[in-house]
């Protein structure tokens, strides 16, 4: 019976140590997301707060709110490029320091008025930039059939705006108004200090050497690039507009109070989150053309049966809790799809301008659904436009994404 050679062995051992390495990058970086994204959500429950105390109109409140969302989601498409070029090990650090400044201003002088809060919040959308450091980062220590679940992992991290959620106007109540920024401020420092220390890139990283400029007019040739950005904006979109507009939608169509409303809302959201590392497990086995066209299928069907305004139990919660779990899986499926198409010189380029993508995507539906219910005094309208876009999104991956993918990778992954 033959034996493994010396060399062999030390090839396995080799592979297993760098696997075991990379999971523990995926949880330094996950953990850098979430801490992050806690820090760019610190405004939005305070949102009401600051309406009563500075006597904001509905529009600035809803301003206040999207300038920190709107600056981290164009800011992931320099600051992706920038993770290509000096890797996460740099960046992680740099997002999350930079991050700090504006989290103390706001915390301890930025909230005395509403100009003061913008120009806060403007900075602090440098934390929601996060994102576009850790696809790269992530998907370099990881083969490519492993990144779909590495980087859906990784996604996780986007529960940290349910942490700000939870935990922001309570710290407020009771220690005063600085509290939840200092603590938050606090937490990033360490968090940074920890990934100067421990994160290290993947050995072998392609470091791109053209200029910046250069690099995203190629990156925006990919056809990768805009694919997965339409994919994102229906799919993350969809899980940003109604983790926004949820609680006004149940409260205005079905008459729940607040408290119940924000309960179902976080119900959505965690759902969504815990179902965004399945995605790219499935991703993983069968393929990310399966997963969103499975994905997308659910969600066309649950937005039709939603526009009908059924009772809430049991069908309303059914098809809002089956809308969260597609929504969360394909936002993860899109990721490995981008890991798997995109160059390894431009993961980082190709992940800022998805994310940005998805980001934006999110605050056009509620924008519209309150205009239509405005005018029609019903939400339906509004659903079954979701539910034609998802359509047309599904008729997408199964045609040109399909083509795509089957170009680029294994074939037997795009059937």
């Amino acid at each position: 019976m033959l034996q493994p050679s010396r060399k062999q062995n030390e090839g396995r051992d080799t592979a297993a140590s760098l696997s075991g390495r990379g999971w523990l990058m995926l949880a330094l970086a996950t953990v850098g997301f979430a801490v992050n994204f806690w820090a760019w959500a610190l405004l939005s429950p305070l949102g009401p707060r600051f309406k009563d105390s500075l006597g904001l109109s509905s529009f600035e409140q809803s301003l206040l709110v999207a300038v920190p969302v709107v600056v981290g989601s164009l800011g992931r498409i320099p600051v992706g490029a920038l993770t290509d070029r000096f890797g996460g090990r740099v960046m992680f650090p740099l997002v999350s320091v930079a991050t700090i400044v504006p989290v103390l201003y706001l915390g301890l002088a930025g909230h005395s008025s509403f100009a003061a809060l913008l120009v806060g919040g403007f900075f602090l959308g440098v934390g929601g930039t996060a994102f576009a450091v850790g696809v790269p980062f992530v998907s370099g220590w990881f083969p490519p059939e492993r990144r779909g679940l590495a980087i859906g992992v990784f996604g996780v991290g986007m529960g940290g705006t349910a942490i700000s959620a939870l935990t922001t106007v309570k710290l407020v109540k009771a220690h005063g108004m600085a509290n939840p920024f200092l603590i938050t401020a606090a937490v990033l420092g360490v968090y940074a200090v920890v990934a100067a220390l421990v994160l290290r890139d993947a050995p072998g990283r392609t470091v791109p050497t053209e200029p910046l400029a250069r690099r995203m007019a190629a990156t925006l040739k990919l056809g990768i690039t805009w694919q997965a950005s339409a994919l994102y904006a229906v799919t993350f979109g969809g899980y940003v507009a109604f983790s926004v507009y949820l609680p006004t939608y149940l409260k205005t169509g079905y008459g729940l109070t607040q408290a119940d409303a924000a309960n179902r809302m976080a119900g959505f959201v965690v759902l969504a989150v815990v179902m965004r590392p399945v995605g790219g497990w499935l991703s993983d086995r069968i393929g990310p053309v399966r997963v969103l066209a499975a994905a997308l299928s659910v969600l066309v069907a649950g937005a039709f049966a939603q526009s009908f305004t059924p009772s809430l139990v049991p069908v309303g919660t059914i098809a809002f809790l089956a809308m969260a779990a597609v929504l969360g899986a394909g936002s993860g499926a899109v990721f490995a799809l981008v890991a798997l198409v995109a160059p390894a010189n431009k993961v980082g380029s190709v992940t800022g301008v998805v994310g940005a993508a998805g980001g934006l995507g999110g605050f056009i539906p509620p924008l519209v659904m309150g205009s239509l219910y405005g005018a029609y005094g019903s939400y339906a309208l509004g659903l079954v436009l979701l539910a034609a876009v998802a359509a047309a999104a599904l008729v997408y991956t199964g045609t040109g994404v399909r083509h795509a993918l089957t170009r680029r990778v294994l074939p037997v992954q795009a059937r």
